[in-house]
């Protein structure tokens, strides 16, 4: 390889490494009259000045090589090079390099290594509209989802039910219910379904359909047991029941969530661990008949999306009209980047509600944006809550969710 340029006043016509002797610069007259110089060896580690560059009336021009692909001027305001876009382009390298160790992405390379992923979707209106950082806000019946050691976090029995309709037309529906058996120990019960319409069954040589449909349904069903183990420390444990169906193949496991929330004591600052969708490898069960009659009943193990949440809440500012609670969360997903989410809640008098948050380093998602509204009914207190998470190139997601406290 070779990059040549022209340089005003050129006398030289060869110059030779210091150290080796071989010739590595060649200069000679270009068309136009002006001197060229190319060169020749890159191979050669030099750093060389020609002899006549040290008349005073010429520009000093210094030119190096050192095993690296760039090459560096001084003082030649005179030199015009086709060599210019090669400098700008590693001028870019270098900088994006640096970037990329300031702020690496680390984790991503995971992605796509794990099944049921129907787990990862976000439940409630209310901890959507706070970018999901709700481990250490959990204080209703969602905390089923989140973080289980929250359900001892308010009093009171309650149902939540939420709703959405994710991508490609699939229903997303949670419902879940929390009993406190006494002061300390609570016990809930939740139930997580996503499921398709029937879809036609296609092949090679019917791509319109054969006639025949099939559909892809997830359902989970967890138990969960929490107690607080003094006024400031609660620990709670959910088990779940995990059942993936596609047409006739079906995967079906045990997964475990563990989580805890502690009260610092200073204000009413606190932090939440939570460790969701723990176990062993999942795999699929059943068979498939391809177009040839060939029957496949084998197939690979995945892991549970598994994911590890911390979490940190406060209220900067409250008083008998108004509460503002603040929290921030860094995740853990076993198969995907390490991601951070801020969110943020306005209360007015415990009834009016304006919710946002924020995600970083999260592919196709930033912001959310929310509302609620709490009406005291006769037989319970009503929680109507609203979650607007828009992607970038998925489109955006309503969710709904109702909250019955008695």
């Amino acid at each position: 390889m070779s990059f040549t340029f022209r340089v005003a006043n050129w006398r030289e016509p060869v110059f030779r490494s210091p150290r080796s002797g071989a010739d590595f610069v060649r200069g000679h007259k270009s068309e136009a009259g002006s001197n060229k110089l190319e060169i020749v060896n890159q191979a050669c580690p030099v750093i060389h000045e020609s002899p006549a560059l040290r008349d005073p009336a010429y520009p000093r021009r210094i030119i190096e090589r050192d095993n690296n692909p760039s090459i560096r001027f001084w003082n030649t305001p005179s030199i015009h090079c086709s060599i210019l876009p090669f400098l700008i382009f590693s001028l870019v390298l270098v900088v994006s390099t640096a970037s990329a160790q300031l702020l690496p992405v680390l984790g991503s390379q995971r992605v796509g290594i794990t099944a049921a992923d129907f787990l990862k979707i976000g439940v409630g209106g209310r901890a959507n509209a706070m970018a999901e950082s709700f481990a250490a806000v959990d204080n209703d019946a969602y905390a089923l989802f989140y973080n289980p050691a929250g359900i001892t976090q308010f009093d009171g029995t309650e149902v939540a039910i939420s709703h959405s309709t994710w991508f490609v037309g699939l229903q997303h529906d949670f419902i879940g219910g929390v009993y406190h058996l006494d002061a300390q120990n609570s016990f809930g019960l939740s139930v997580i379904s996503l499921q398709s319409e029937d879809m036609p069954v296609t092949t090679e040589f019917q791509p319109y359909g054969t006639g025949a449909y099939f559909k892809y349904g997830d359902l989970a069903l967890a138990a969960t047991y929490a107690r607080k183990m003094t006024d400031k420390f609660s620990f709670g444990v959910s088990v779940k029941f995990i059942d993936e169906t596609l047409a006739q193949l079906s995967m079906r496991g045990v997964l475990i969530d563990l989580g805890t929330y502690y009260w610092t004591g200073l204000g009413t600052t606190r932090f939440a661990v939570s460790v969701s969708n723990f176990g062993g490898q999942l795999t699929p069960s059943g068979s498939v008949s391809l177009v040839d009659g060939t029957t496949v009943s084998s197939f690979q193990s995945f892991s549970p999306p598994t994911i590890f949440r911390i979490g940190f809440a406060f209220e900067p500012y409250q008083d008998k009209s108004n509460k503002f609670t603040t929290s921030v969360q860094l995740n853990h997903p076993a198969d995907n980047a390490e991601n951070l989410a801020l969110g943020a809640e306005y209360s007015y008098h415990s009834t009016f509600y304006l919710r946002g948050g924020y995600k970083i380093n999260v592919i196709e998602q930033s912001y959310s944006l929310g509302a609620g509204v709490r009406v005291d009914a006769r037989f319970a207190l009503v929680y109507f809550d609203y979650a607007f998470t828009p992607y970038q190139r998925l489109g955006d997601v309503h969710r709904f969710s109702l909250n019955l406290r008695f």
